[in-house]
């Protein structure tokens, strides 16, 4: 009977919360005139969770550069204020975008159907295994051999793991291939490539007709895969280790929260990167500053844990992003 109720009561709050945003619907304002060296995004919408996410994802998927970034989401509000420019450090002018940009900031639905999005007109195949030199060019070939046309792949590696997304279609229809016999064979063949020689550690293969967010999914397959865990191999081309990002976390009891700093130097999707991180370890941020205006980039949020659980701490998956 508790149970029950702790799932009416969640139920309950869901209704709620929808209602809520209906009630409160997402308010996008651009702004070319009051800074100078960028153009202006204020959004303001009712809070939930993952939403921060889901607004930086949309930025980064028009290749926007956030120069600065003010978050907050005190209570049952959310207010973002980003200032964005092109990769040429140019303001935001073509109206194609700007419109779009209301459009899907503004709408009242999840923000996650963005242009970076794979539909269902392919096949999706996810890949996680051990890393080594010629692994990406041995999965093609097993497609290529399979008659599946590789229309896209996106690779990560980190401390020895690597994590594929791979989409294909059939090589002779041009259509997504769903046949279960054969997604059985791809899945077999795919998995030995990615086991090698190396039995002792975990490889998989998933596929799915599903749309996916590829770098979105790319964070949580690393996550899950527990990368931070592998031996660290972190030397660069000259055989010396790079500099590694500042990170710095102080817990403040009193306030029943957590405060973490983040300098480095500043790269593409570098805040994306960060703000998957924290959402995927189950932290909500309800204050942040961005300051990327120079060669470094300097980040701070405050975060509670979304769930009230022991973490083993580790700062590694900070460290890794896309390339």
């Amino acid at each position: 009977m508790e149970t029950t109720g702790r799932i009416y009561s969640h139920h309950v709050e869901d209704e709620y919360q929808k209602f809520v945003r209906r009630m409160n619907p997402p308010r996008v304002v651009i702004d070319n005139q009051s800074c100078k060296n960028a153009t202006v995004i204020q959004v303001d919408s009712a809070n939930k969770h993952g939403i921060l996410l889901e607004v930086v994802q949309v930025l980064t998927d028009l290749n926007f550069v956030v120069t600065k970034a003010y978050i907050s989401s005190d209570g049952g509000w959310f207010m973002d204020v980003f200032n964005v420019t092109d990769h040429e450090g140019n303001k935001i002018t073509d109206e194609g975008i700007l419109d779009y940009i209301q459009k899907v900031l503004g709408s009242e639905t999840s923000f996650t159907g963005s242009i970076k999005s794979v539909g269902t007109d392919r096949t999706v195949i996810e890949l996680i295994g051990t890393d080594r030199p010629g692994l990406l060019s041995e999965v093609c070939a097993v497609l290529t051999h399979l008659k599946c046309n590789v229309l896209n792949a996106e690779v990560w590696t980190h401390n020895t793991r690597a994590a594929f997304i791979v989409q294909v279609t059939d090589d002779e229809s041009g259509l997504a291939v769903t046949d279960p016999e054969r997604l059985s064979v791809v899945n077999q063949m795919l998995c030995n490539v990615l086991k090698g020689s190396n039995r002792a550690r975990e490889a998989k293969t998933v596929v799915s007709l599903g749309a996916v967010h590829t770098e979105r999914r790319l964070h949580q397959m690393m996550l899950e895969d527990r990368d931070y865990d592998y031996e660290r191999n972190c030397s660069g081309l000259d055989g010396l280790e790079p500099q590694r990002p500042d990170v710095n976390v102080v817990n403040w009891f009193d306030k029943d929260c957590s405060v973490v700093t983040v300098g480095c130097k500043d790269r593409p999707k570098l805040l994306f990167d960060t703000i998957c991180t924290l959402t995927d370890l189950e932290y909500v941020v309800f204050h942040g500053h961005v300051d990327a205006e120079g060669p470094n980039a300097y980040q701070t949020y405050r975060w509670f844990a979304r769930e009230i659980r022991s973490r083993e701490a580790t700062s590694d998956p900070m460290y890794r992003g896309s390339n």
